[in-house]
Parts: structure tokens; C-alpha cells; sequence
């Protein structure tokens, strides 16, 4: 996962975000999990940090896990979602596949798409 820490016995709560976040992803992974809910995977965590959280995702999704990501961040949802569901006031308002156009998510996320 590719965890920076000064030692083996550093405490997680000392980390980085970035690195705190990678923590919590290979405790989950310990697992091997058949599937895997991940909600906001990189928020607040720099660009490094996030670039291994993805690729880090995107083989799990290769390996034949399924992965739900539940994130705010459109980019990171386009990257690697292929599906994308959009959640507006507790309702799905739109569905798209793997070519979804991110104006489109982004007029069903303002209520501008009916289902």
C-alpha cells in the first residue's frame, strides 16, 4: 500500500492523512473481501496518496471484487466507476454506464434529470 511511518510501532493517529487512509483501506483488504463499500476513500488526502488509494481500487474492481464508491468527488467517480448512480435528496435521479459525461452528472446532481 505503500504506508510511510517512521517505525513499525507508530501509531496510526500520527500519520498522514493520506497515509491513515491507506491504513484503513489494507485493514479492509486484509479480508480479501467479495465486496467493498468505500465512502469518500481520498478525501483530504494529497495527490500521492490518492493516486495509490485509486490504483489500489481499480485492481481490486480488475480482480473481480465489487467495489461501492460513494464519493462527492465527480472526478475520481468518471475514473473509476463503471457504473454511476446519482443521489439527490435520498433519491436515484440518474444512472449511467462507464461513458458517462460528466455535465450530465453534473445536471442530475442539480435536479435537472429526471429518472
Amino acid at each position: 500500500m505503500g504506508i510511510k511511518a517512521p517505525g513499525p510501532g507508530t501509531a496510526v493517529g500520527t500519520l498522514s492523512g493520506g497515509n491513515q487512509q491507506k491504513v484503513v483501506l489494507a485493514r479492509q483488504l486484509v479480508e480479501r473481501p467479495d465486496v467493498l463499500v468505500l465512502q469518500e476513500p481520498t478525501q483530504g488526502v494529497d495527490v500521492g496518496a490518492k493516486e495509490e488509494i485509486h490504483r489500489t481500487i481499480a485492481s481490486l474492481a480488475e480482480a473481480g471484487s465489487a467495489v461501492v464508491l460513494v464519493s462527492s468527488d465527480l472526478q475520481e467517480v468518471l475514473l473509476l466507476a463503471d457504473r454511476l448512480l446519482v443521489v439527490r435528496a435520498g433519491r436515484i435521479t440518474a444512472r449511467y454506464g462507464r461513458a458517462a459525461e460528466q455535465v450530465e452528472v453534473l445536471a442530475a446532481a442539480a435536479g435537472e434529470v429526471a429518472e
